[in-house]
């Protein structure tokens, strides 16, 4: 089969693009041929080496797909020709994807291949880092930081759709505007605003709830914006620092620091996975919340997609069209 293949570790542009050896099913698998697969920046970090598990050489990036049944699956009541999204910790960006087969959903009619291939990994961390909230969701504040990208917006759309009050934290005009427009009551412009400063304005008393899936300099500024007994939860780095927290502050403001892995939930909260599962799929079919969808690429450019990701340019998803 054709794929985007990592043959040592390094920068989006080693990837190449050539044949590898078809996937071999399981009893319990089932083979998809992939339509589309949508680039997160966790897939740039295990090209470089640089994510906390290591992924031994040579293997296919990609953790996000859309596509149809190929093979196997009948014990779960698939058959090929069923259209269906899911997720690997590899092998994505390629022809066919093998996993197994309850790891699998079938995409609603009205939902099409992009879609449903940028939605699997941005809306479960976004449902999971939301549920962390020590409060009810409806108005309460919700700081997203990084919102304008895939995680970040997903968190947006889910937050607004449960009645939370949303501040986005985007860089620039055109990333703050687009978070508007999916429901955020609130903006803060990274690049030109105090991010302690204008959450304290906007709130009055401070945020209930920080999500952060950017990491660096801005974590410890929202941790400090938090009221007392909120709630910060980390999701990632993408700023490529993981951020040092006084504890002093969180022994002074009496916060929760805590987290989001999603990589690890089906193993370590399997009932919560199951869950959350279960209501996204509900959301997409109704059409309550989708992802942005940014630009595609062809496979044959999937390096690119992967390098407009890690430059953080990617508003929303990137998706290659394999």
């Amino acid at each position: 089969m054709r794929a985007a293949v990592c043959r040592s570790y390094g920068p989006p542009e080693t990837l190449v693009i050539g044949e590898y050896p078809d996937p071999e099913p399981g009893p319990d698998d089932v083979v998809v041929a992939v339509r589309a697969a949508a680039v997160n920046f966790p897939d740039v970090l295990v090209m470089a080496n640089e994510y906390q598990r290591s992924t031994a050489l040579p293997y296919v990036p990609g953790s996000e797909f859309a596509g149809v049944v190929v093979r196997g699956g009948e014990d779960v009541g698939l058959v090929p020709g069923d259209r269906v999204y899911g997720t690997v910790p590899v092998g994505a960006f390629a022809e066919y994807v093998c996993l197994p087969a309850t790891r699998v959903q079938r995409i609603p009619a009205a939902v099409d291949f992009k879609t449903a291939a940028g939605f699997g990994v941005a809306y479960t961390t976004a449902y999971h880092a939301v549920a962390q909230a020590s409060a009810p969701v409806a108005d309460t504040w919700i700081v997203v930081l990084g919102a304008a990208g895939g995680v970040g917006l997903a968190t947006v759309d889910l937050a607004t759709s449960m009645g939370a009050r949303v501040i986005a934290v985007a860089a620039g005009t055109e990333k703050t505007s687009l978070c508007s427009s999916r429901g955020a009551v609130g903006v803060i412009d990274s690049r030109t605003e105090d991010l302690k400063q204008r959450i304290r304005e906007i709130t009055g008393d401070g945020a209930h709830t920080i999500i952060d899936p950017v990491g660096g300099q801005q974590s410890e500024q929202a941790l400090r914006a938090l009221r007392r007994r909120g709630v910060f939860v980390t999701v990632g780095y993408a700023s490529g620092e993981i951020p040092s927290i006084p504890l002093n502050l969180v022994l002074l403001k009496g916060v929760t620091i805590t987290s989001v892995d999603v990589g690890t939930l089906p193993v370590h909260d399997p009932a919560a996975e199951s869950r959350g599962r279960a209501a996204l799929a509900d959301l997409l079919a109704s059409g309550a919340v989708q992802p942005h969808v940014q630009q595609t690429y062809p496979l044959t450019a999937a390096a690119e997609a992967l390098r407009q990701v890690a430059d953080r340019r990617a508003i929303g998803k990137v998706v290659i069209d394999v």
